[in-house]
């Protein structure tokens, strides 16, 4: 079978203030189609730049990264943001709605880049799937943490995507509101036969994974691959 995820030999270097530093060190991975796979480990040890190498907003130094059987090391900007317009969703920890724009318009957005006609309509059906058509037509400054995390994930989900990727989507909430927001992630994922690739320090999150995979200091470590947390 084909990972719908492969990475391999991957290493991350990025310039600082005190010079190179060195982030991913050799990485190999593959994520299977419909699998749901948690991304563990202590801070600092690189779980939210292997899935931004994964999703195509990080370029990895050396190795390769590829998605759906396509190449991301290879692509240039605007092929990569197309990639992820028609084949992925992205859920980030600090939300990044458009402030200036509702709820409904936030997660019709990419639908409308990607040409849906319907794109209203589909936008309002995710909503619904997280219990927020009621607000529907509020910005994101009337709205709590956890419903605009709510609107961020519906966003992620209305294009259908292929490959979910989910970085400490629970970081910003209280723990109700990070229970719910797993309950509606996986119902999500379950919905559209997503892969999910999620990166948490929350055991609860983990152990909801098909699979853990934990880093130290920018590797696999391989002594705990498969536990969780």
């Amino acid at each position: 079978m084909t990972p719908v995820l492969s990475l391999r030999d991957v290493t991350l270097s990025l310039d600082g203030n005190a010079g190179r530093i060195e982030i991913l060190h050799g990485i190999s991975l593959d994520v299977q189609s419909g699998e749901s796979l948690g991304l563990i480990g202590p801070s600092g040890s690189g779980k939210s730049s292997l899935l931004m190498l994964m999703g195509g907003l990080e370029q990895a130094t050396t190795g390769s990264v590829t998605a759906l059987g396509q190449e991301l090391t290879t692509m240039n900007e605007d092929q990569l943001a197309r990639f992820r317009r028609d084949s992925m969703g992205i859920v980030f920890q600090s939300f990044h709605l458009i402030p200036t724009m509702t709820a409904l318009e936030n997660v019709a957005t990419p639908l409308e880049l990607a040409g849906h006609r319907d794109a209203f309509d589909r936008a309002m059906e995710e909503l619904q799937a997280v219990g927020l058509e009621a607000r529907a037509d509020h910005y994101p400054s009337q709205m709590s943490g956890g419903e605009q995390q709510r609107v961020a994930l519906a966003r992620a989900a209305a294009p259908r995507p292929k490959i979910l990727l989910a970085d400490e989507p629970t970081g910003n909430l209280d723990g109700a509101n990070g229970a719910a927001i797993i309950d509606l992630l996986f119902g999500l994922r379950d919905r559209h036969g997503s892969t999910l690739v999620l990166v948490t320090h929350s055991r609860e999150l983990a152990e909801r994974c098909d699979r853990v995979v934990r880093l130290r200091d920018g590797r696999v470590d391989q002594a705990a691959a498969g536990a969780a947390a």
